[in-house]
């Protein structure tokens, strides 16, 4: 790792009205993992467009110099013929094609002027086999899972000769075991000789992978930090990220619980099309005023086939049980009964289920409370422009106005949008699906920060995370799930992530 592979100096990229890179400057090294950190909107990822071709050269100013010569890219097609793949957070993979037809799409492997299959399938499992993926190359790519989707991509990379390989937020959508997969799989190509830049916000991650890391804050390099100095702690990269040294990850905070605001019992749920499948199985909880309870599993547990029944059977068929509100039982067989019945549900997918992306602010805050701003079926815009300006204020959203588009926002930011808008319908019980997924670590600690805010005034929180460090630090009480049981309960003062594993992995067999 003595040469420089990559140098990109004092590149400036500007929309209109907006610079979103201001001279910044980047030096990686031949065979390193070297990581990008930064806020949401701090300008990695158009950082890393301008290197990939995404954005063509001439559109931005400054220069890149890619093994010994400038890099002059008019295309993504310019930049993978110099050996750049990148990998975008969102995979671009076809669900209908078979894994092998993914790989070689473009690239089609011929003879006398046909796709030869079979010579495609072969070369594909030796793809496959490299990145440590066991399956069969005819394989439609939609029925793999999210990691494993990831490998496919890093396989189509590797059959583009590929030298330099970027990944946007690699593990967001992974569970434990896929991330130290795909961690695995990076140290492996970095032995090999290949050149990884990751993005991501899990600072344990880059600490234990990362050789070097450069730090962007508004649009401008920070520093970056070699990664075996003892100083180069999360801590350190977090005050070179936000500005400002974070003394605690989550904010103080002392509940003032109160009585039972919301229940449930003996909850079932069927798999939508899989109807002898039983995905949650007799679950029961409950939630108090003021309190923020944590729901802690392993991917395919349940909690978000959980919570989407409970929330206007959204998910599942056969659902049976009770809900019960203030002690009274309530009807949530739809979302409108839902919202009536006192609840809310923030997705774990905020741009696909919690947002209009292409509307602004003002619309999206005011969606799901259309009723409380209407009359006569016409939408008062003085009273709408009113409520979102006061949730633009309150949820200290970073925007111009909220005529602002939501698409153009960072993701902490849309997590706020999403919230204020379920708040506008004034619920007894927040249920918060993933709430910091995709967030960078200042905006996750303002996120934290409204939901204390929401449990001091007496809302009931329910908060589903895979990430137990988050569950520990935010919740006063945990369930655990396992196989759509409820395997066991924690108070904040006996949870620790060693107990948590112990319960979300209890053998099915087990599970009563």
């Amino acid at each position: 790792m003595d040469s420089t592979i990559l140098q990109m100096q004092d590149i400036t990229k500007t929309f209109p009205g907006v610079k979103a890179l201001d001279g910044v400057n980047l030096s990686v090294r031949q065979g390193e993992i070297h990581a990008i950190c930064g806020e949401n909107g701090a300008g990695k990822s158009t950082l890393m467009k301008v290197l990939s071709g995404v954005y063509p050269h001439g559109s931005y100013d400054g220069k890149i110099l890619f093994n010994g010569h400038e890099l002059k890219a008019s295309s993504i097609k310019d930049s993978e013929a110099e050996g750049i793949v990148i990998i975008h957070q969102e995979l671009a993979l076809v669900p209908y094609l078979s894994v092998a037809e993914n790989l070689f799409l473009g690239n089609e492997t011929k003879r006398r002027g046909l796709i030869d299959w079979q010579e495609a399938n072969q070369r594909a499992a030796k793809l496959l086999a490299r990145v440590g993926l066991a399956e069969s190359p005819v394989t439609p790519v939609g029925q793999l899972g999210v990691g494993k989707q990831q490998l496919v991509e890093i396989a189509k990379a590797l059959n583009k000769d590929v030298k330099l390989l970027i990944l946007d937020e690699p593990t967001a959508a992974l569970n434990d075991d896929d991330s130290e997969h795909l961690l695995h799989l990076l140290r492996e190509l970095r032995e090999q000789g290949i050149t990884c830049i990751i993005i991501s916000h899990k600072l344990g991650e880059i600490e234990d992978i990362a050789n070097n890391t450069t730090i962007i804050r508004d649009g401008q390099t920070v520093e970056s930090l070699d990664m075996a100095d003892p100083g180069s702690t999360q801590s350190r990269i977090i005050q070179g990220m936000v500005g400002r040294a974070l003394s605690a990850r989550y904010p103080d905070r002392e509940p003032d619980i109160g009585q039972v605001v919301f229940e449930v019992r003996d909850w079932s749920v069927h798999h939508p099309t899989q109807h002898e499948r039983v995905v949650v199985d007799k679950a029961s909880l409950d939630v108090r005023a003021g309190e923020i309870v944590g729901i802690a599993g392993l991917m395919g547990a349940g909690r978000t086939e959980l919570a989407m029944s409970i929330f206007g059977h959204s998910y599942g068929r056969g659902i049976s049980g009770t809900v019960l509100m203030d002690g009274r039982p309530v009807d949530t067989s739809t979302v409108g009964k839902a919202i009536k019945a006192g609840i809310a549900y923030v997705s774990e997918d905020r741009k696909k289920f919690g947002l209009n992306l292409l509307e602004d602010i003002r619309v999206n805050t005011t969606a799901a409370g259309l009723g409380k701003i209407s009359s006569r079926g016409f939408v008062n815009g003085n009273k709408e422009i009113q409520i979102a300006e006061h949730y633009r204020k309150s949820m200290r959203i970073k925007a111009p106005s909220v005529l602002a588009k939501t698409g153009n926002l960072s993701g902490g930011n849309q997590q706020k949008v999403v919230l204020g808008k379920w708040l506008h319908t004034a619920p007894e019980l927040l249920i918060l699906d993933e709430p910091t997924r995709g967030i960078d670590v200042g905006a996750k600690y303002e996120i934290y920060t409204i939901i204390n805010e929401l449990a001091a005034s007496g809302k009931a929180v329910l908060v589903i995370s895979s990430e137990l460090p988050e569950l520990l630090g935010i919740c006063d009480r945990i369930y655990t799930l396992a196989y759509g049981r409820m395997t066991g309960q924690l108070p904040k003062s006996e949870a620790t992530q060693e107990r948590l594993m112990e319960l979300m992995t209890i053998e099915k067999e087990n599970v009563r």
